[in-house]
């Protein structure tokens, strides 16, 4: 009964789009798509995309097979309020196509899903200005990697290979702020946390490499109660031209840490810690390029252990993970991003998989051909080790609400790093989204 419920709504979501969207008007006369001079604005928006992922090492297969609705509406309240909602429902069938590959879990998790992505009302009272319900929260953006955006859980089901506003799950909050000539406080309540979705264990980028034998247990989520509420403050002043930030956060780790439950049968079991995170943001336009950094210290995090004698194979210890990179727009056509980043660990020991202290570059080199079409690549590696991932990508803007995209995805290095791990995972995709 509620698989049949989820997909009578994504048959309804996504006919919706299509009738908002006018049909697509026969794929918008092939393309020749004309704008009217002075539309009024719609209060419905969204998109409807299709997707498809070829996983090119052998066994060769389809990582990707999905179709996604995102319908969206927004509206006034008189004067005093303003309002916004929207949900997504994809359906990926690529998991039941290779039926061999995928374990039955992994194909009820991605074989059709709804999601509120945003639903939240806005005012102003006291001062402040206030947005209440499921809303993103986003405290930091850097290149390719998550940093100082503490606060958004994330659907990593496809690493971070997404574009970030999609993969970024929203919280249900209530924000207050206020904002001065050149200054912004931020308070943040977050009652019913949301974590990052990894999927289930098999799927094609489960984070977590079991050693032989091992049974992944069911996630263990924190209830409901006082004690597991994430809160935060913030502030931001420009001072001559630096835009600063600073923030304190506590909070149900977003992330999963993985207790070994039992010795025999071994069994890890993805828990959520509670942690504690001071972190500063930086950005300055100093004219031919712009300067940014990020910067979050982290207390309360635990670590997987080869030290048998540690309680859950795990080692508390605080980190230290910070960025800085540089974007460079060169001539009219070319943009170039280069970052360096790390992270410390001070409880560091030698039963640790990986060193001390950290550390990677990320590169990226974007040309644009004509107004509609351009070329990007990014390059993510490691330091430290052989560890890095590549992804190339061509961007055709065929019309203002046309985009096609295709590219590879290219992971290589140590068996144990964070990109190496999928080194037989590397694939080509195509992307195809019409947004009303």
């Amino acid at each position: 009964m509620r698989m049949r419920f989820r997909q009578i709504c994504l048959g309804l979501m996504l006919g919706a789009a299509a009738v908002s969207a006018g049909a697509m008007d026969d794929l918008d006369s092939l393309l020749d798509v004309a704008q009217p001079v002075a539309a009024e604005r719609s209060p419905y928006f969204g998109f409807v995309e299709f997707s498809a992922a070829r996983a090119y090492e052998s066994p060769s297969h389809w990582s990707k097979l999905r179709a996604r609705g995102v319908l969206g509406m927004t509206g006034r309240l008189g004067d005093a309020a303003k309002w916004k909602i929207s949900g997504r429902l994809d359906a990926d069938m690529a998991p039941a196509v290779e039926s061999d590959i995928y374990p039955t879990a992994v194909e009820r998790d991605l074989r059709d899903e709804f999601m509120v992505r945003e639903a939240y009302v806005d005012f102003a009272a006291g001062g402040l200005d206030y947005r209440v319900g499921r809303q993103h929260v986003v405290w930091g953006e850097m290149v390719g990697l998550f940093f100082a955006d503490v606060v958004s859980a994330r659907d990593l089901r496809e690493f971070y290979l997404p574009e970030f506003d999609q993969m970024r799950t929203p919280q249900w909050a209530v924000r207050a702020e206020h904002f001065g000539d050149d200054w912004h406080l931020e308070a943040l309540w977050i009652p019913v946390p949301s974590y990052d979705d990894i999927g289930k264990p098999g799927g094609e980028f489960y984070p977590f490499l079991a050693p032989a034998g091992a049974r992944i247990a069911h996630e263990d989520k924190p209830g409901n109660r006082p004690g597991n509420m994430n809160w935060g403050l913030r502030a931001s002043r420009l001072i001559d031209g630096w835009d600063l930030s600073a923030f304190y956060y506590r909070s149900t780790d977003i992330t999963q840490t993985f207790y070994r439950t039992s010795d025999a049968p071994l069994v890890f079991t993805p828990r959520h810690d509670r942690i504690r995170q001071v972190g500063a943001t930086f950005s300055k336009d100093l004219g031919s390029f712009v300067l940014k950094g990020e910067a979050v210290h982290t207390h309360g995090r635990k670590f997987n252990t080869n030290n048998p004698a540690a309680p859950y194979g795990l080692e508390a210890s605080d980190t230290l993970d910070y960025v800085v990179g540089v974007d460079v727009p060169i001539g009219a056509d070319w943009r170039v991003n280069a970052q360096y980043y790390g992270r410390t660990y001070y409880g560091h020991n030698d039963w640790m998989d990986w060193d001390r202290n950290e550390q990677g570059w990320t590169l990226l080199v974007n040309h644009a051909f004509t107004d509609a079409l351009e070329a990007e690549v990014l390059m993510v590696s490691a330091l430290n080790r052989e560890d890095y991932m590549i992804r190339p990508k061509v961007v055709w803007q065929m019309t203002p609400v046309w985009r096609g995209i295709a590219g590879f995805d290219i992971f290589g290095g140590d068996t144990y790093g964070v990109f190496g791990r999928y080194d037989d995972k590397d694939r080509a995709y195509l992307e195809v989204r019409r947004d009303f």
